[in-house]
């Protein structure tokens, strides 16, 4: 299992460098106000996949190891198109999508929610390398497109970023299809998985568990951007563009969460062992909070004067802060994460959802006094009070749930044995 970690992790830190350069470079040549455009088409479009999620996401993984793969793959592929097309229409109303972007935002969130579809057969069976590469093409591409309409095309505009965008997730997804062919030309029927009665009591059973997850994905994505919106109304796009700027940097570290909880959670989904499932969860949510700790402080070492002369421009003046100010918060989102993806993989949706919600509700009260008040440091300040709050409530749950005491929570020498041990044998068990 560590190798799958490590090999995942790899693979999107590589992706975080090139689009944290891509910051950079967008920094200097579509300015604070650019920036601040593309990250809200960039943040309206996540928001729909989130939406999606209710099919698309953990859902597949979970009813892959359940029923034959055509059962679950064609409603998650249809449920792009008309979920994207809610929640986009939500959005519009609630003038949540820049003004002229709506179809461009439609068209995103369905061309991003089919590689994520593809991307989650994948990890259900188990194609980590599959997995990855799709995720890298997904990510890497934008560095390289946005390069040539920047550098070679000379078309330096908000509209290259967003074509750019286009162009990679079109890339992923016809990737994705070549690799996903393999799983379709075996029997769709594998051994030990029963037939359902009909179609239609396996899309029921999709919804239910599904909405469950979705309402969480929603509420967590509101939750880490809703924040964007409520700047952009104070502060204007320059405000959005700075926050953005910080909280990208600053969310750089969540790959390793990212990483880890993706190979936990297709893990924790095919053992019924709750032993077991508490032992993975515990060890992994360990080893994520103490890298992030790390990460998180070698980020901070950064002084202002680099941000400002070197990788942004003197406009972005107050970054540091809003790393500063976001920090703790990073840290504890991506612990949360690892425990989230452990209620997920039992089944225990509802506690990820209300966790989710929590922390929303938390950002919507704190960030109405906090973000009028403070402004841009507010927002940040905000987001890693609601993250806090998160975490603290995913750990009572869980500690009651599986009867873990507190000191359970902290490393210990046997942890990095086990640590060690998985990385000079590769062959070991887990």
């Amino acid at each position: 299992m560590l190798r799958k970690i490590l090999g995942t992790v790899g693979t999107r830190y590589l992706i975080a460098f090139l689009n944290l350069f891509l910051i950079f470079i967008n920094a200097k040549i579509l300015g604070k106000e650019g920036l601040g455009l593309v990250g809200l088409i960039y943040a309206s479009a996540n928001i729909a996949v989130m939406f999606n999620s209710v099919l698309c996401g953990n859902t597949i993984v979970y009813f892959m190891n359940r029923y034959p793969l055509g059962y679950v793959f064609w409603p998650a592929a249809g449920w792009s198109f008309v979920g994207s097309a809610i929640a986009c229409g939500i959005m519009f109303f609630l003038g949540m999508i820049p003004e002229g972007y709506g179809w461009l935002v439609y068209g995103l969130a369905v061309l991003m929610t089919l590689v994520g579809v593809n991307s989650r057969v994948f990890l259900g069976e188990d194609r980590i390398a599959a997995f990855n590469l799709t995720m890298a093409v997904q990510g890497g591409g934008l560095f390289v497109f946005l390069l040539f309409f920047y550098f070679v095309a000379g078309a330096k505009e908000v509209s290259s970023y967003v074509n750019a965008l286009f162009l990679t997730n079109g890339t992923a997804l016809l990737l994705s299809i070549l690799l996903l062919a393999s799983s379709f030309s075996h029997k769709s029927r594998k051994a030990g998985y029963p037939e359902p009665d009909s179609f239609g009591k396996i899309l029921k059973e999709m919804f239910v568990y599904g909405l469950w997850s979705s309402m969480e994905s929603l509420a967590e994505g509101l939750t880490t951007r809703l924040n964007y919106f409520m700047v952009e109304r104070f502060s204007g796009l320059g405000g959005v563009g700075l926050l953005d700027s910080g909280t990208k940097v600053s969310e750089s570290a969540w790959n390793i969460s990212r990483g880890v909880s993706l190979i936990e959670y297709s893990s924790i989904a095919k053992t019924k062992d709750a032993e077991e499932q508490r032992r993975i969860t515990l060890q992994l949510f360990k080893l994520t909070y103490c890298v992030l700790f790390l990460v998180m402080g070698i980020i901070l070492l950064v002084p202002e004067w680099i941000y400002t002369k070197y990788l942004f421009s003197a406009e972005f003046k107050g970054i540091r802060e809003i790393i500063l100010l976001l920090s703790v918060g990073i840290v504890a989102f991506g612990g949360n994460n690892i425990l989230a993806h452990y209620f997920i993989g039992c089944g225990k949706i509802k506690y990820c959802a209300a966790c989710s919600f929590l922390g929303l509700g938390t950002l919507l009260l704190i960030g109405c006094f906090l973000i009028p008040a403070k402004g841009i440091p507010g927002a940040a300040l905000t987001s890693s009070i609601a993250y806090i709050c998160m975490l603290l409530f995913s750990l009572l749950v869980f500690m009651r749930q599986t009867r873990t005491a507190a000191r359970e929570l902290l490393p210990t020498p046997g942890d990095w044995e086990a640590l060690r041990s998985r990385l000079f044998h590769k062959h070991s068990k887990h």
